[in-house]
């Protein structure tokens, strides 16, 4: 038993020897991965598809791993996702509407991972990517000819200017993430290192609630008719400041605070640098 024991404890003084403790930040950007249809652009001959992911964007990392040996090790990163613009709905008919409606992701996740060091450069990551919070920021500019102005007592060709944002948030989803990158020490305790990183994952969406919301109508010269026809204390109808999103509708179904879910997607492709501290080595 004592000599058990004694081979126990110098597997642990072995491991100890050569573990590793490090701290590491980068900035990155990556391109959509496994995109969908987003929305539609519309114009007076025809209509096409948006296609896209959330998961495009700026990524910012914050990462602390522990190797046990000189091969494998432990990570866990905290991640910030500043997503780019993606195209949800834009509308270009003159003289009857023109609406330009984009969504971006503002995100923030968190990615326990394994890591394994082929040689003393090269290394791979591999995991699992939580999305701890965030939302899908929608921002809509819609323009829209009025088709019976002179029940408002105005003139033809005026129109409504609508403003607005709202706010999309998401079931707690499960993806992927795997990454292969180079190293390289600069300095005593320092690395350096550039690494190509793929996520996959898709948000399932919760619930969302409009932030603000402004309507004014406008005379054909563009001068403003009425200020705040519509405002968030007072939406036109089809909006409410809250929306849920369930997985069943009835067909007789006239609450417009409750739609059907859909799933997002966040995949990614992207490229990181940074810099790695190692407190011991």
């Amino acid at each position: 038993m004592k000599k058990v024991a004694f081979i126990f404890i110098a597997l642990l003084i072995t491991n100890f020897a050569f573990a590793q403790l490090y701290v590491s930040g980068s900035a990155g950007y990556a391109i959509g991965s496994a995109e969908q249809k987003l929305g539609e652009t519309i114009t007076a001959s025809s209509t096409e598809n948006s296609y896209g992911s959330y998961g495009e964007g700026s990524n910012y990392q914050l990462r602390v791993g522990y190797f046990f040996n000189d091969t494998f090790g432990v990570d866990l990163g905290f991640s910030y996702l500043n997503g780019s613009d993606q195209t949800v709905t834009k509308v270009d008919i003159p003289g009857y509407r023109e609406t330009d409606a984009i969504a971006r992701a503002r995100a923030y996740g968190l990615s326990p991972s394994i890591v394994y060091k082929f040689t003393d450069h090269l290394y791979g990551r591999f995991g699992a990517l939580l999305k701890l919070g965030g939302k899908t920021e929608a921002i809509v500019s819609d323009v829209a000819v009025l088709e019976h102005p002179e029940q408002l007592g105005l003139p033809q060709g005026s129109y409504t200017e609508t403003d607005y944002v709202e706010d999309y948030h998401g079931h707690l989803p499960l993806g992927f993430v795997g990454a292969f990158g180079y190293k390289y020490d600069f300095a005593e305790n320092f690395s350096f290192f550039a690494e190509a990183e793929y996520m996959g994952i898709s948000v399932k969406r919760k619930d969302s609630e409009i932030q603000s919301f402004n309507t004014d109508v406008k005379l054909p010269d563009g001068t403003t008719a009425v200020e705040g026809f519509y405002t968030i204390d007072n939406l036109p109808p089809g909006y409410a400041i809250t929306t849920e999103y369930v997985d069943e509708l009835p067909n007789n179904n006239t609450d417009v605070s409750k739609e059907l879910s859909q799933s997002v997607p966040y995949s990614s492709f992207g490229i990181n640098v940074g810099v790695t501290y190692h407190f011991g080595k």
